[in-house]
């Protein structure tokens, strides 16, 4: 089962092409298992960090289910697949999550190491927003992932770097999921079977 990794870093071994998939994931679903594979297919990436935040600075006044619950849903979503890892940095940091402070420390841990971070392609006109853009920019390359509505011809905003992600469309969000859960509507093919089961035993969405 993938674990929240100590960021260590052991030259010989070292990932030298990491996708950085941020995001609430409230709850992960099997969108964005189709969204990692297909990164990770698409850009040949060594490794694919899954990083739970705290509390996007976008959303001040949406509130996700508990750290644990969302943690604990990550860890059965990504069990026996060793390239999918958990970075729970941002949940440990606390509200609000800044992808700036979680790129910079990869880029000081892996120098070597060329970043990819995985947006919404609806996200992407906002970047100049994001904290410290400039720098944001110089670290990392971002890889826009189409939504449905969104086409695939988002410019980039200079100075950003952003490639479009081609792989498996989804239309399954965790919006959806919660209101299914909340409607009393099978999850079953929308998120991993033991997720579902979780969700089920433990009422998450449904208080």
């Amino acid at each position: 089962m993938p674990v929240s990794p100590k960021l260590e870093s052991h030259p010989s071994r070292d990932p030298r092409r990491i996708g950085l998939f941020g995001g609430s994931f409230d709850p992960v679903h099997n969108g964005h298992l189709l969204v990692a594979q297909a990164a990770q297919e698409e850009l040949e990436l060594d490794r694919i960090v899954f990083i739970p935040a705290a509390q996007s600075p976008f959303k001040p006044g949406s509130f996700p289910a508990p750290a644990a619950s969302r943690l604990r849903y990550l860890r059965l979503a990504l069990a026996g697949r060793p390239s999918f890892q958990i970075d729970d940095q941002e949940l440990r940091r606390g509200s609000p999550s800044y992808t700036i402070d979680t790129v910079r420390e990869y880029a000081a841990l892996f120098p070597l190491a060329t970043l990819f971070y995985l947006i919404g392609a609806d996200h992407v006109s906002q970047l100049p927003k994001w904290r410290d853009a400039t720098d944001l920019a110089m670290l990392a390359e971002f890889v826009a992932v189409p939504r449905p509505g969104h086409g695939e011809s988002t410019p980039a905003p200079a100075p950003f770097r952003v490639r479009i992600l081609h792989g498996i469309p989804t239309t399954v969000s965790s919006l959806q999921v919660r209101r299914r859960v909340r409607a009393r509507l099978p999850i079953d093919l929308l998120v991993p079977s033991a997720v579902a089961q979780a969700i089920e035993k433990e009422h998450t969405y449904t208080n």
